[in-house]
């Protein structure tokens, strides 16, 4: 298996199951409603669907610059969009994530290896580490979220 395909596997592990170190991304997202999703569990802190929301805005930006295309830096206002309403409305978030995931990843799989340590263009970090940064980014983020469902 190559070293991308691999990343991959990690990738998919950490949002969809079997992974290693307890439950994965939408383990933790289970049983989550609108109401609970929207809710300033922690006055200061982001509700789930807006850490919901960042982690797609994330995965966005990672798949453009390993598709080649440049970035700029989010707004604070892009990163962290603002929480819809409604069940119809968390539905289409979730629903959104797991497209955006499931596009990233398969980029991910995709890659040459030997370009894994290459820069793209504009960017401070190697395709190698974008697509590991996926993968931890969602896991502290799902750590998060599952401390915020303990309410």
């Amino acid at each position: 298996m190559s070293e991308a395909k691999r990343i991959a596997d990690l990738h998919r592990r950490a949002f969809e199951g079997d992974s290693w170190h307890g439950p994965d991304v939408l383990d933790v997202l289970g049983g989550v409603n609108a109401d609970l999703a929207s809710r300033k569990t922690i006055p200061s802190a982001h509700s789930i669907w807006e850490l919901v929301l960042h982690m797609r805005v994330q995965e966005e930006i990672v798949l453009r610059l390993l598709q080649g295309g440049r970035v700029q830096n989010p707004t604070p206002e892009e990163d962290w969009p603002p929480a819809g309403s409604g069940e119809t409305a968390w539905k289409e978030t979730l629903a959104a994530l797991r497209e955006t995931h499931e596009e990233l990843n398969q980029t991910i799989a995709a890659l040459d290896d030997a370009k894994l340590e290459t820069v793209p263009p504009g960017g401070r970090r190697s395709f190698y580490q974008l697509a590991h940064g996926a993968v931890h980014h969602n896991l502290y983020h799902a750590g998060q979220i599952a401390i915020l469902k303990k309410d």
